[in-house]
């Protein structure tokens, strides 16, 4: 069964309307699909619509910014209420942090020489809550570089102009959210924030202090012996092991809806808690 727990629409910082990104998902045979924007659920009544029509299963998700040991770290929340009050009000204050990050981050860019960022990334949003992509496609539009890596590489990161420091929810609401609303936490994309084996295993214990029980085993931003890393971690800690792209974007073929590989044989499935 093809199986994708992690992807983007516009209503977050993907280039797909949650409508067209569920087309896209029926095309490339996906079978179970959850919608995880950044910090919002504004698009999963679309594509709860469209994948009915599609006949693809649809999870509730989204996938909510973590400030832990003061890195960002993003937990994934799937299968839960989006209507359960303290999430919405979760939301919105993570929404209202990511407006005064944006306009501090066109400040920063501003003083570097990079005029008219915050309306430029405000184009690419559609309206829309701002992320860091917006900032990154409007300045590979300007001609400030050649692709959206590079401009991370250059201008998004740590010591960069355009930084600015997260300031996002704490592990324990995060995921005292997501299962307080009836969902499963996941730890996403693990092996993406470059922890040692001992930073990332403090990592889990406080997650699942917290009431997670999932990680992400199989990811779009994870390569073969990642995985099998990520999955000897779920099988120490007894953790539901994920599965999803992470996609965002067509322009970016190295992650595709749907073609993900298998599960290790020995991780337990996170969706078997709700399938």
């Amino acid at each position: 069964m093809q199986i994708d727990l992690h992807t983007h629409s516009t209503a977050s910082d993907g280039r797909l309307s949650p409508s067209d990104l569920v087309a896209r998902a029926a095309e490339a045979g996906v079978e179970v699909l959850a919608l995880t924007d950044h910090d919002g659920t504004d698009g999963l009544d679309e594509a709860r619509q469209s994948a009915h029509d599609a006949g693809i299963r649809f999870i509730n998700g989204i996938e909510l910014s973590v400030t832990w040991n003061k890195r960002t770290v993003h937990i994934v929340g799937l299968n839960f209420n989006p209507d359960y009050a303290p999430l919405r009000a979760g939301i919105q204050s993570l929404q209202n942090f990511r407006e005064r990050r944006a306009r501090e981050m066109a400040d920063k860019l501003e003083k570097s020489g990079i005029d008219g960022a915050y309306e430029g990334a405000k184009q690419f949003s559609g309206g829309k809550m701002l992320g860091r992509m917006h900032f990154a496609n409007f300045l590979v539009d300007a001609g400030y570089a050649k692709n959206v890596r590079s401009v991370f590489k250059h201008y998004l990161v740590n010591n960069k102009p355009g930084h600015v420091t997260g300031d996002w929810a704490t592990l324990e609401e995060a995921v005292g959210w997501i299962t307080g609303a009836g969902g499963v936490a996941v730890i996403a994309h693990p092996a993406r924030y470059k922890l040692t084996r001992t930073k990332l295993r403090k990592l889990i214990k406080d997650f699942i202090s917290a009431g997670g029980q999932a990680m992400e085993v199989v990811s779009g931003s994870h390569d073969v012996n990642e995985m099998k890393t990520m999955a000897c971690h779920a099988d120490d800690f007894d953790l539901y092991a994920s599965s999803g792209s992470d996609f965002h974007d067509p322009a970016f073929p190295w992650i595709k809806l749907g073609r993900l590989a298998a599960l290790p044989p020995k991780c337990k499935p996170v969706w078997d808690l709700f399938l």
